[in-house]
C-alpha cells in the first residue's frame, strides 16, 4: 500500500506518535478551529471529548460485512465469520475485564448492516470508541502476511482495499446524509476536516497500541497504522480504528485466522491494545 509522509506540525503530537509505527500525512486542529468549523458549517450532533480526562463509557464493536456481504475470500475462509467470531470474543474478554465499559455491537450473528446503519448504531449510542474488525486479501498473492491498523484519511483516491470495504455502500437501501457531504464544496471539505481530524489523535494511539500488542501477544508479523479512505470510519463521531488481521490469501495466516486458537489469540491482543490505550489515558 502507498505510504505517506508524516507532516510534524504539534510537538507534542509528534512525541506520541514516535512510540508507534505509523505511515501518513497528519495535519493538526486545535479543538477551538474544529468548534468553530462545526458552527459554521451547522454540524450539531458532532460531538468533541477532552481525550485526556473523559472516562470511556461506551464502546462500539463492529463485526465487518456480514449477511450476503462475504469480505474477503480465502481458500476456506470467509472474512464476515472470522470477524464476526473474533468481535464476539473480544466483547467477552472486555465483559469480564472491564466490566464497567458497556460494549455495543453493529451485529452479533449473521446479518447485512448497511455501513450508513453501523455510523448511524455508533452515534444514536453516543460511543466513546469504535472498533471495526476485519481480515484482508491479496489476490494471487500469497505470501504477503500481517496484521495491520487503519484509522481515517489519506490521500484523496482509496486504495484498492478501501474501495472492497467500502462496495457495500451500494448494497445500502438508503443512505444517511452523513454520507451526501460533498467535499468538493467549501462547506463539505470543512466538515470532512473536522470528522476527520476531530479523534484522529486518539485514533492513532489506539491503533498503535492494539498494533503493538497483536505483535507482542501473537508473536506473528505485523505492519503499520495507516491511513485510508473508510467509510465506516469516516463519520463516527469518536475515535475510531479499523483493524486488518491478516491476510486470508496468504495459506499459513488463513488457518491461522480459522482456528479457534487463532480467533482467540486475536481478540486477547485487540483487547490488551484497549487496555493499554485505557490505562494511557488515566
Amino acid at each position: 500500500m502507498t505510504k505517506f509522509e508524516c507532516i510534524q506540525q504539534n510537538s507534542i503530537f509528534n512525541k506520541n506518535l514516535s512510540k508507534y509505527n505509523i505511515s501518513f500525512n497528519v495535519q493538526s486542529y486545535t479543538t477551538f478551529g474544529l468548534c468553530i468549523l462545526l458552527l459554521i458549517t451547522g454540524i450539531t450532533s458532532f460531538k468533541l471529548h477532552n481525550s485526556k480526562t473523559e472516562k470511556i463509557k461506551t464502546i462500539i464493536l463492529d463485526a465487518g460485512h456480514g449477511g450476503e456481504d462475504l469480505g474477503c475470500m480465502g481458500k476456506h475462509a470467509i472474512e464476515k465469520d472470522i470477524s464476526l467470531q473474533v468481535t464476539l470474543k473480544l466483547g467477552a474478554y472486555i465483559k469480564a475485564y472491564l466490566p464497567d465499559i458497556h460494549i455495543i455491537y453493529t451485529r452479533e450473528s449473521d446479518i447485512f448492516v448497511s455501513l450508513s446503519d453501523r455510523t448511524k448504531i455508533a452515534n444514536d449510542s453516543f460511543g466513546d470508541l469504535f472498533l471495526s474488525i476485519h481480515c484482508n486479501a491479496v489476490r494471487k498473492q500469497t505470501k504477503i502476511k500481517g496484521a495491520e491498523t487503519y484509522v481515517y484519511g489519506g490521500t484523496e483516491e482509496s486504495s484498492e482495499l478501501a474501495r472492497r470495504e467500502n462496495k457495500m455502500i451500494y448494497l445500502d437501501k438508503g443512505q444517511s446524509e452523513l454520507f451526501a457531504l460533498d467535499p468538493e464544496t467549501p462547506a463539505g471539505n470543512i466538515k470532512f476536516q473536522a470528522y476527520q481530524q476531530a479523534y484522529l489523535q486518539e485514533s492513532i494511539k489506539l491503533a498503535g497500541h492494539i498494533l503493538q500488542q497483536i505483535g507482542g501477544h501473537t508473536k506473528r508479523p505485523v505492519r503499520q497504522v495507516k491511513q485510508d479512505q473508510f467509510i465506516v470510519l469516516k463519520t463516527t463521531n469518536m475515535p475510531s480504528t479499523l483493524v486488518e488481521m491478516g491476510f486470508v490469501s496468504n495459506p499459513e495466516e488463513e488457518l491461522y485466522l480459522l482456528s479457534e486458537h487463532g480467533q482467540d489469540e486475536m481478540a486477547k491482543s485487540i483487547f490488551l491494545g484497549l487496555k493499554a490505550y485505557l490505562e494511557e489515558k488515566d
